[in-house]
């Protein structure tokens, strides 16, 4: 079950419209918008409308919404021309991991080279 949206969330507030964010794709379940931090020519989040903490928390509660999210990177990447050379999604879980938004996230990367290990 999701969670209410929070008051104190960034991407509730996105969601709600009292954020504005550079939206490049909207579905019924999601929203994908420009990082306003970017760490690649691409890096585009796609987070899902309801509320959930992190990205295990949805798909636990909500795996027909997490399967959304993970579509819509698709898609986005597609439509953002990186689809065929390579990208990279991400989930950050928890603040030992870099998550800086407890609010479930996908992070499309892409448009250079992306090593591995990252970070």
């Amino acid at each position: 079950m999701a969670v209410e949206p929070q008051a104190d969330c960034l991407f509730c507030k996105i969601v709600s419209g009292d954020v504005p964010a550079t939206v490049v794709r909207e579905t019924d379940t999601t929203v994908a918008f420009r990082d306003i931090n970017p760490q690649a020519p691409t890096h585009i989040l796609v987070i899902p409308k309801v509320h959930h903490p992190d990205g295990a928390s949805l798909a636990a509660a909500e795996p027909a919404i997490a399967a959304d999210v993970l579509r819509e990177a698709g898609e986005v990447a597609a439509q953002e021309g990186i689809g065929a050379s390579g990208y990279r999604v991400v989930f950050n879980t928890g603040s030992g991991a870099g998550q800086t938004v407890f609010h479930a996230h996908a992070h499309v990367l892409g448009g250079r080279g992306l090593q591995w290990p990252p970070g």
